[in-house]
């Protein structure tokens, strides 16, 4: 009778397990065709944005309208993940020459791979960080399936080894135009702050989860939470 019981409730956790398995594949369904859908109808609506902020970059200095650079992806998948170009063309030069003579600079980049006052950024570019209009056509990397509208934000090959035993979270999940990060402070935050929240996102992930945090990104953007 033991081994009965037993095997019994064997079945009913492979039976959970199974109903687990298939919420969660329709669930991930619903959030694929959601982002299809929204990105579209977003890029639709910003196209006047759109081109307004392509003439502003042209007429800003030499260099392409886009910027695409490699991000890991889910799997980790490698992808070019895309935005509106921000920094001059000699921009890494600019960069190179402050680290190599500011030592505050330095430490500061060696902390979070970031600056307040980025030599690299344009007078335009720095409006367009500071609005999130930068990242309007990520909205493109949606519609291909590269990344969600909802997700940690994607990171370089170099950061992945920054997450530690986290990386897998990162891994599991798409990344996302918008996320936990973003509408928690951004770079206000610490790296390691930003490394917990992805995992947090990624262990905890619902399709609810996903649809506050859209609800709260446009009041991050305009208070310009940890904006740079």
């Amino acid at each position: 009778m033991h081994d009965r019981g037993a095997v019994a409730d064997l079945f009913v956790r492979i039976a959970a397990d199974r109903r687990e398995a298939l919420t969660r594949a329709i669930a991930l369904s619903v959030k694929r065709s959601g982002d299809v859908v929204v990105a579209a109808i977003l890029l639709l609506l910003a196209l006047p944005v759109l081109l307004t902020i392509t003439v502003l970059i042209r007429n800003s200095g030499p260099g392409g309208v886009f910027y695409g650079h490699a991000r890991v992806g889910r799997g980790g998948r490698s992808f070019r993940c895309l935005k509106f170009r921000t920094m001059h063309q000699d921009g890494d030069q600019r960069l190179a020459q402050l680290l190599a003579t500011d030592p505050a600079s330095a430490a500061e980049w060696s902390r979070t791979r970031k600056l307040d006052r980025d030599p690299r950024v344009s007078g335009v570019g720095s409006l367009l960080r500071k609005t999130s209009l930068d990242e309007l056509p990520q909205l493109i990397n949606v519609l291909r399936g590269e990344m969600s509208l909802v997700g940690p934000r994607p990171i370089t090959p170099d950061e992945l080894s920054r997450y530690g035993t986290s990386a897998r979270h990162y891994l599991g999940v798409t990344p996302g135009v918008t996320g936990l990060w973003q509408v928690s402070g951004r770079n206000n935050l610490t790296y390691a702050e930003r490394v917990r929240l992805d995992a947090a996102y990624a262990r905890q992930w619902t399709l609810g989860g996903d649809l506050r945090i859209l609800l709260r990104t446009p009041f991050a953007v305009l208070l310009r939470q940890g904006a740079r």
